[in-house]
This record gives structure tokens, sequence and C-alpha cells, in this order.
């Protein structure tokens, strides 16, 4: 398998996910505790998608986090750029109505503009070499007056949670990588947290991408954030 780098290159970043894709969903769970499922709860309630409504889910890997979208009666798209990702989650999630996957790039999506009521991104934003770039895509493809939430890892504003946080991506994450069959997932997945912006400085970067009514709130303390903008249109 692939070794991701910090310069994010876009063959080597899809050639791991390729490599953890029939264990992808629980390597999120197993780094978080398994409170990414009660991350991705809060986001479906974030996005409130409606019947009808076309949402676009971004880096969606095996689709887990699609799913709620088209329960709820939007026409959902699972968009991710690993087709190792892509080929596991539409043979899981072969009985969801309303749901299809694409192959696409976060950087050139393979979509009209105004294409979606909605779009979403869930811990795959930091894994994008431009993250500006991917935020003016997504906008691109949004409606106006589309919605747009982002759910990604944070830093605590306090200061010791946010030491004892640095320390679990320092020191125990490569505990887990070493019996794990991917440890180098282990070890970039720590290395993009520790590098990612906090929370303002991701606001100012959606904000910069021409998304308006920016605001966020922390989840679990911080230790992830969720971000939520509109198209001005």
């Amino acid at each position: 398998m692939s070794r991701a780098s910090l310069e994010k290159k876009p063959a080597d970043v899809a050639a791991m996910f390729d490599g953890t894709a029939e264990r992808y969903d629980l390597l999120n769970t197993l780094m978080t505790g398994g409170r990414d499922r009660r991350w991705r709860r809060e986001v479906v309630r974030a996005l409130a998608a409606r019947p009808g409504e076309r949402v676009l889910d971004l880096a969606a890997g095996t689709g887990t986090s699609s799913v709620p979208f088209a329960e709820a009666g939007a026409e959902t798209v699972a968009c991710d750029f690993s087709l190792g990702m892509l080929r596991v989650g539409a043979r899981r999630q072969a009985g969801v109505q309303g749901l299809s996957f694409v192959a696409g790039d976060a950087l050139r999506l393979p979509f009209a503009d105004g294409s979606f009521d909605a779009v979403t991104i869930s811990f795959g934003l930091r894994n994008v070499a431009d993250t500006g770039k991917a935020l003016r895509e997504l906008r691109r493809v949004a409606k106006p007056g589309g919605r747009l939430v982002v759910c990604e890892v944070s830093h605590p504003p306090n200061a010791l949670l946010a030491f004892g946080h640095k320390t679990h991506l320092r020191y125990g994450l490569p505990l887990l990588a070493r019996v794990s069959s991917n440890p180098d997932s282990y070890r970039y997945l720590a290395e993009s947290t520790l590098a990612w912006p906090d929370q303002p400085a991701l606001a100012r970067l959606i904000q910069d991408a021409g998304w308006g009514n920016v605001r966020w709130r922390d989840l679990t303390f911080g230790v992830a954030a969720l971000h939520h903008a509109v198209n001005p249109g």
C-alpha cells in the first residue's frame, strides 16, 4: 500500500484508501473510540435533508455517511476518488433507494453548476491537496441558497484537553498502528489531524471560498467540529 504524506498527492492518498476500503469504517471507529457514529448523526441533523432534494456527500468512501440522506428521501450522490472505497460501498449499500456512487476528484467535481440543494464532506477535507479549491468546487455545484456542512477533526480549545488529544495522536495511534494490517493509514491520519487548522481558521477558509453565513460548533469538546455555511448565489 502507498504511504500517503502531508503533501497529499492524489494518487498516494487514493491508493492508501483503496487498501483500507474493506476495514475503513472499523478504522474510523477504532481511531475515535466510537465517537464517529455520533458525529455522523450530528451531520445528518445539521444538513436536514428533505424529500425531493439532491444531496452531494463528498469523500463518502463506502457510503456509510450517505445512507441517512437517502433514507430521508433525498436523491443522494456518494462521491469519492478511491475506486476501492466506491466498490465496497456499492456492494454494501446495494439495497438503498435513492443512493448512487460516482467517482470524482474534489478539485474537479464531475457535476454541473448548481446541481445540489446541499453538499457535505465528513473527515475528507483534510485529505484534499487544495482545501480552498475544494471548497470553491463545492460552492460551484451547490444551488444559490444551498447548504454546506463540513464535519472534520479539530483542536480542543481547552489547553488540558488539547494536550491529551495531541498525546493520543502522537503516541496512542502509533501503538494501534503496530498491531494493524494498515499501519501507514494510522500514521497518516494522525499526522494530518495534527496539521489541520483549528475551527476559526477553517471558518475563514470557507468564507474565503465564497460561502456565507459561516458558523461552527464543537463536537466532543472540540476533538471534531461541525462547520455550516450557505451559498449566497
